[in-house]
């Protein structure tokens, strides 16, 4: 690989559009915003993104469709569960609880977003699936800038500033 492909230690800028094939619904977009800068090879994206960006040279466009293996995983039924609305308690006193939102439980393990997928008066139904679990996904990916990563970036498995340079 070549200093001007997407490789493993590179560190790539890109426009994206995901969308879900069956409908064709954007899921989410840089589109108006600034590109998506991440490190290539450190896991920060999920597994087939990167695979099928792998080589793309500075300009091109991979489009690509994704199934749930390579994208967010299948839906895991152990990661729904009731939760008493009486937990909720104070939260109900700022907000009224729907179906439908997106909420983040503070667990040992650190924050952990859920959706409600299901209220009574007694319990709250929890899904802690990503919302895309499940789902195959298509993506419509532009490469727009691609560089080096320093050694430091490579060591903290994540990209710096604009020229690898630790910001904070």
């Amino acid at each position: 690989m070549t200093e001007n492909t997407v490789s493993e230690n590179m560190v790539a800028s890109v426009h994206y559009t995901g969308t879900l094939p069956e409908n064709g619904e954007v899921f989410d977009s840089s589109e108006g915003r600034d590109p998506l800068t991440f490190l290539v090879g450190h896991k920060q994206m999920i597994p087939g993104f990167e695979e099928e960006i792998m080589g793309a040279k500075v300009g091109e466009r991979v489009e690509f469709e994704l199934t749930s293996d390579r994208a967010y995983g299948d839906r895991d039924n152990n990661a729904v569960m009731d939760i008493p609305r009486e937990q909720f308690k104070q939260l109900e006193e700022q907000a009224t609880l729907e179906v439908g939102m997106q909420l983040v439980a503070q667990l040992p393990h650190g924050p952990s977003p859920f959706r409600i997928t299901s209220l009574t008066d007694d319990m709250v139904t929890a899904d802690f699936n990503h919302a895309l679990a499940g789902q195959s996904l298509k993506f419509s990916v532009e490469i727009v800038e691609l560089r080096a990563a320093s050694k430091d970036e490579i060591e903290h498995g994540h990209a710096h500033g604009p020229d690898g340079e630790h910001t904070h």
